[in-house]
């Protein structure tokens, strides 16, 4: 960025416009009176208007002045405050990881995924989540260090990307108390007669939901489908039916809905992979994540 005057310029007119007056700017300044005005005169007329004006034996603002004075106040306290934030970030360095998370991917399961770096002192975690087309680009453009996602991807003519296998986790279905006994009675079988909550086919693990209960032979009346896992366990846990989730999460659904377990649901897990642009991880962080979660 170009500019025609110095924050040097702003700054003196800043201290004209709280004096309201050169001399006592100058005082303040401990420079001449001559210099002070000159330097405001220089910003002027780099900004095409005037600033200031006689009022009495000091100066007033004009209606630009006004403006120009407000915007040199929130430039200079920021100035002021940014080296006490340097001191503090020194002091207390924080360790940032950055990642994104592919719709789709069950955000419980997130949490269990990223819990090998959560005990990291001064750990700055920043989560994003959306469509892996707009997170693969951001992992491009290095705003991401990885992104998680429960469907592998090609890579693209421009992007070479890692996938590094994550942890699987067996599933089982769930419910809460209106359901709970009327689906374990003869599960699996009783599944055919409660109402079922799935993950949209936009999940992966919803295609080895279908397979099993096709295997089993059952037809259930499919209640509701989401596309955010958080929603599926959340109306699950009030009681609009039997839904599936991964085992790992069972204390957790207990606590936060008070769902449990009906039963397990043997050979159906969901897929976890870590997308990075390199084979060999450098960043700490991830290179923890993925020997733990692994």
């Amino acid at each position: 960025m170009s500019l025609s005057y110095s924050y040097r310029h702003l700054y003196y007119f800043w201290i004209v416009a709280q004096e309201g007056g050169m001399s006592k700017a100058a005082a303040r300044l401990d420079m001449a009176v001559q210099t002070v005005s000159a330097q405001v005169r220089e910003l002027e007329k780099a900004l095409g208007c005037q600033l200031l004006k006689p009022a009495g034996r000091g100066v007033a603002l004009t209606e630009a002045g006004v403006l120009a004075a407000r915007q040199a106040q929130q430039i200079f306290e920021l100035g002021e405050a940014l080296p006490a934030l340097l001191r503090q970030a020194a002091l207390a360095p924080r360790v940032r990881l950055a990642v994104g998370l592919a719709d789709g991917l069950p955000k419980l399961e997130v949490l269990r995924l990223l819990r090998p770096v959560l005990d990291v002192p001064d750990l700055h975690l920043i989560c994003h989540d959306g469509e892996i087309d707009d997170l693969l680009a951001d992992l491009a453009m290095h705003r991401l260090d990885v992104v998680l996602t429960d469907h592998p991807v090609s890579s693209r003519a421009h992007l070479k990307v890692h996938h590094h296998r994550l942890a699987s986790s067996a599933y089982g279905w769930f419910a809460a108390p209106p359901w709970l006994h009327a689906a374990q009675r003869a599960f699996p079988a009783a599944l055919q007669g409660v109402p079922l909550l799935l993950p949209t086919r936009h999940a992966s693990v919803r295609a080895q939901l279908d397979q099993w209960l096709a295997r089993h032979g059952l037809t259930p009346r499919i209640a509701g489908e989401f596309e955010d896992s958080a929603l599926l366990e959340t109306f699950g846990g009030q009681g609009m039916g039997v839904f599936p989730a991964a085992l790992a999460l069972a204390e957790t659904l207990q606590q936060r809905h008070g769902a449990s377990l009906v039963g397990v649901c043997e050979g159906v897990a969901a897929p976890c992979y870590a997308l990075s642009l390199e084979r060999r991880v450098a960043h700490p962080l991830l290179r923890r994540l993925l020997e733990q979660s692994a």
